[in-house]
C-alpha cells in the first residue's frame, strides 16, 4: 500500500448531484483551472440519483415567483430557514434545469411545448438516466475523476482547508490530495437509526444507504460549524418498498386514508392545511391515527383507472422500478387495494430539511477554502435535485472566482501530519489493528449504533418521540461506543470502508443528539417531537448550531435567522440528569 500525492485547484468530494454539476460549472467558469472529483463509488451511478428521478421537485412554475417559493418553504420549514440561501438557489432553478435539459435530460412537456407541472413546484421528467448524463458531462468538461476512493479527513491548518486524505478501495493506495479550494458534496446521512427493513433487506430504505454522513463527519472533526441537525427528515413512504408517496399524491391525486376509509388529513388537520400541511405534519397525522387505533394508513388509489395505472407504473419505473415489480409479483391491483404507508427511520438531509454545514450565500463554510453544496449544506430546506444543482453552481462559481484572484500556492502537509492520518486510516485493518481481544466487526458496531439511536433518540420504536432522559442516555451510550471504536477490525479494503463509515456515523450521531437536547421545544412534530417540551416555544425561533472543539467537546451555538450569534445561558431540564444519576 503506497502513498500517492495529487494536486488540483478545486477538489470536489462526492460525485453525486451537486458534485457532478459543480465540476461541470467550474470547468465552464474557468477552463484553465484543474478540477478533481473524488467518489467512493463510481460517478455513473452513485448518490441519490443512482436509480433516477421522475420529477424535478423544486421549480418556479407559471404563476409562481421566487418570493412565493420562499414563503412556501418558510411555511413547510415551520418558520426556520435561511431566506438568503433559499432565495439564491430558487433564482437559479430555471437556469440549471434548462442546462441539464440541454445535456439530454428528457423533460415532459404539454402540447404548447411548456414544462408539464406536477403540483405547484414540480415538473415531470423521465430521469432514469439523469446520473449517467451528468457523469458523461463531467468527463466531457475535462475534469479529472477518481472513482472508488474513500475520503477519510480534510487537510487542515490553522482553520484553513488545503485538501483531503483518502484511500483506494481497489489497491489500498493512501492518497494525499492538495487543493486550493475544496467543495464537500457527499450528501446527507442514512444508517444512523435502525431501518424499517432489517437483515438482508436493511438497505431497502428511502435515502441512499451509501450516504453515510462522511461529508458531515470530516467537517465536524475539522471544526466546521454545523446547523439544524435536530431538523431530521422522516419520509412518509410506501410500506416495504419505501418508495416516495409524492408520486401518488401529487401525480395521481391519492389522499391519505385510515383503516376506516376516512381522509383524516382533511378531517382532523384541516387548519394545518390538510394534505397541503407542512411536511412534518403529513407524517404526524398518520402517526396519531395509528396511536388512536385507526391504523393502518394508506394512500387511496382506488379511484385510478387502468390508464392511470399505466402512467403510474411508468412514473415509478423512472425512479423506483422495484415498487412496480413488488406490486406485480404480489398481484396487487391498486384500483381495488390502497397502498399502505409508513414512516422511515430518521435521516439527516440538507435538501429536504436543513441539516448540514453553516454556509454563506456563496456556500462557503466557516473554514477557509472549504465550500459545501447539496444535501450536505445546511440552512436551506426544500432544495431537492434542482436546489442541489443550484448550490453546486453557486459554490463552483465562488471557488473559481477565488482561485482566479488568489496567488496562494498549494500547501503540502508535513510528513508527520501525513503519517498520523495514514496510521489512523489503516488502524482498523486486520493486519495493523493493535486490538488483540474483543474485536468488533463494522456491522456489529453499526447495529449497536442503530439500536442506541432507535431506542433513545427518537427512532421508529418510539414513534420518533424523545425526551431529555432518553437523549442523555443516548449521549452516554454513544460515548461508550466511541471508546470501543478502536476495536473494530477490517478484513479487506471493503470492510475498511465500512469501518470508516460507522466511525463517521458515530461522530455525526453525537452531534445530532447534542442538537436534539439543545432544542427544548417541539418545532417539527413528527420529525422532532419532544415529549417533555410538547409546545412550540418562541424562544427557539432561531437556529441551533454546533462546533466540535479540539478537546472533542460539542459546543452549541444559537444563531438568529439572519445568522447573528445569540447569547444563550439556559439551565434547563435537570430532571433528566437526575434520572441518570447512578445509572
Amino acid at each position: 500500500m503506497g502513498t500517492q500525492r495529487l494536486e488540483t485547484d478545486l477538489l470536489i468530494i462526492g460525485g453525486g448531484t451537486a458534485g457532478c454539476y459543480a465540476a461541470i460549472i467550474a470547468r465552464r467558469e474557468n477552463p484553465d483551472q484543474t478540477v478533481l472529483v473524488v467518489d467512493k463509488a463510481h460517478i455513473d451511478r452513485s448518490g441519490c440519483l443512482a436509480g433516477g428521478m421522475n420529477a424535478i421537485n423544486a421549480y418556479i412554475n407559471p404563476g409562481e415567483t421566487v418570493d412565493s417559493f420562499v414563503e412556501y418553504v418558510r411555511m413547510d420549514a415551520m418558520g426556520i430557514l435561511r431566506e438568503d440561501l433559499v432565495r439564491s438557489q430558487a433564482a437559479l432553478f430555471r437556469e440549471v434545469v434548462e442546462t441539464v435539459e440541454a445535456m439530454g435530460l428528457p423533460i415532459v412537456k404539454d402540447a404548447d411545448g411548456r414544462y408539464s407541472p406536477r403540483g405547484r413546484w414540480n415538473i415531470k421528467i423521465h430521469g432514469e438516466s439523469l446520473k449517467p448524463i451528468l457523469a458523461r458531462e463531467v468527463r466531457k468538461s475535462g475534469a479529472d475523476v477518481l472513482n472508488r476512493v474513500v475520503i477519510t479527513n480534510l487537510i487542515v491548518k490553522e482553520g484553513a482547508v488545503h485538501g483531503a486524505y483518502g484511500f483506494g478501495l481497489s489497491d489500498g493506495t493512501f492518497y494525499v490530495i492538495s487543493s486550493r479550494k475544496t467543495l464537500v458534496a457527499t450528501g446527507g446521512a442514512s444508517g444512523l437509526y435502525r431501518p424499517n427493513n432489517e437483515g438482508l433487506s436493511r438497505h431497502k430504505m428511502w435515502y441512499s444507504p451509501f450516504n453515510t454522513g462522511a461529508g458531515y463527519a470530516i467537517g465536524i472533526r475539522a471544526g466546521a460549524e454545523m446547523t439544524s441537525f435536530e431538523h431530521r427528515f422522516i419520509a412518509l413512504r410506501t410500506k416495504d418498498t419505501i418508495a416516495p408517496t409524492g408520486t401518488l399524491a401529487l401525480g395521481f391525486g391519492a389522499p391519505q386514508v385510515n383503516a376506516k376509509g376516512e381522509e383524516f388529513m382533511k378531517i382532523r388537520w384541516a387548519e394545518a392545511g390538510g394534505e397541503g400541511a407542512p411536511t412534518p405534519l403529513r407524517l404526524e397525522g398518520p402517526l396519531r391515527e395509528i396511536a388512536a387505533g385507526n391504523g393502518p394508513c394508506f394512500m387511496d388509489t382506488r379511484h385510478l383507472t387502468k390508464g392511470d395505472l399505466k402512467r403510474l407504473y411508468e412514473a415509478y419505473l423512472d425512479m423506483y422500478p422495484n415498487t412496480v415489480l413488488y406490486w406485480a409479483s404480489n398481484r396487487i391491483d391498486l384500483t381495488s387495494s390502497p397502498v399502505e404507508i409508513c414512516g422511515t427511520e430518521p435521516y439527516l438531509v440538507g435538501g429536504h430539511c436543513q441539516a448540514g454545514y453553516w454556509v454563506g450565500v456563496d456556500r462557503k463554510t466557516t473554514l477557509e477554502n472549504l465550500f459545501a453544496a447539496g444535501d450536505v449544506a445546511g440552512g436551506a430546506p426544500y432544495k431537492f435535485v434542482s436546489g442541489c444543482f443550484a448550490e453546486g453552481a453557486i459554490a463552483a462559481r465562488a471557488a473559481a472566482r477565488e482561485i482566479r484572484l488568489e496567488s496562494r500556492k498549494l500547501r503540502v502537509p508535513d510528513p508527520q501530519e501525513v503519517a498520523r492520518e495514514r496510521a489512523r486510516t489503516f488502524s482498523w485493518s486486520a493486519a495493523q489493528s493493535t486490538a488483540e481481544t474483543g474485536r468488533i466487526r463494522p456491522d456489529e458496531a453499526e447495529a449497536r449504533l442503530q439500536k442506541i439511536m432507535d431506542e433513545y433518540a427518537g427512532g421508529i420504536r418510539t414513534s420518533y418521540a424523545m425526551n431529555e432522559a432518553g437523549l442523555l442516555m443516548a449521549r452516554k451510550k454513544l460515548e461508550e461506543l466511541s471508546g470501543d471504536l478502536p476495536r473494530i477490525f477490517a478484513e479487506d479494503s471493503h470492510s475498511l470502508m465500512l469501518a470508516h463509515e460507522v466511525v463517521d456515523r458515530v461522530d455525526v450521531a453525537r452531534v445530532l443528539v447534542a442538537h436534539l437536547l439543545a432544542r427544548k421545544e417541539t418545532r417539527w412534530p413528527g420529525f422532532q417531537t419532544r415529549q417533555d417540551f410538547p409546545g412550540n416555544d418562541r424562544r427557539y425561533e432561531h437556529f441551533i448550531n454546533s462546533v466540535v472543539r479540539n478537546s472533542g467537546e460539542i459546543q452549541i451555538v444559537h444563531r438568529s435567522l439572519e445568522g447573528a450569534e445569540i447569547p444563550w445561558n439556559e439551565a434547563v431540564a435537570p430532571e433528566g440528569e437526575q434520572l441518570l444519576q447512578g445509572v
